[in-house]
C-alpha cells in the first residue's frame, strides 16, 4: 500500500483558488464600470454638440442667420449646458455661415 503526502503548494492553490477568482471577478466589473462611465461622457459630449448644432441650423432656416451667441441659444431653445461637465466653444464667423461649435469635457 502507498501513502501519498500532500503537496503543500497544491493545497495552497486549492485553498486559495476562490479568494483569486472572486479577485478577477472584482477586477473585471472595476474595469467594466470605469469604461461604461468613458462611454457615457463621450456620448454626452456628441449629444450635446449634436444638439446645439441642430439648433443653430434650425434658427438659420426660421430667422434666416446663425444665433449671434451660445447664450441666445440656452435662452430661446431650451438647451441646458451641464457647465460643470463640459466647456462649449462658440465662434461665429458670419451670419450666414454655421458657426464653430466644440464641446469639452472637464476633467
Amino acid at each position: 500500500m502507498r501513502v501519498f503526502k500532500k503537496n503543500p503548494i497544491h493545497s495552497l492553490l486549492v485553498a486559495l483558488s476562490p479568494v483569486l477568482f472572486t479577485g478577477i471577478i472584482v477586477m473585471g466589473m472595476v474595469i467594466g464600470f470605469g469604461t461604461a462611465r468613458d462611454e457615457a461622457a463621450a456620448e454626452g459630449m456628441r449629444l450635446l454638440q449634436e444638439s446645439l448644432t441642430r439648433v443653430a441650423i434650425h434658427s438659420y432656416s426660421v430667422n434666416g442667420h446663425f444665433p449671434e451667441s451660445l447664450d441666445y441659444i440656452v435662452t430661446n431653445y431650451n438647451i441646458f449646458i451641464d457647465r460643470t461637465r463640459f466647456v462649449v466653444f462658440y465662434e461665429v464667423f458670419a451670419s450666414n455661415i454655421l458657426p464653430d461649435i466644440r464641446v469639452f469635457e472637464l476633467r
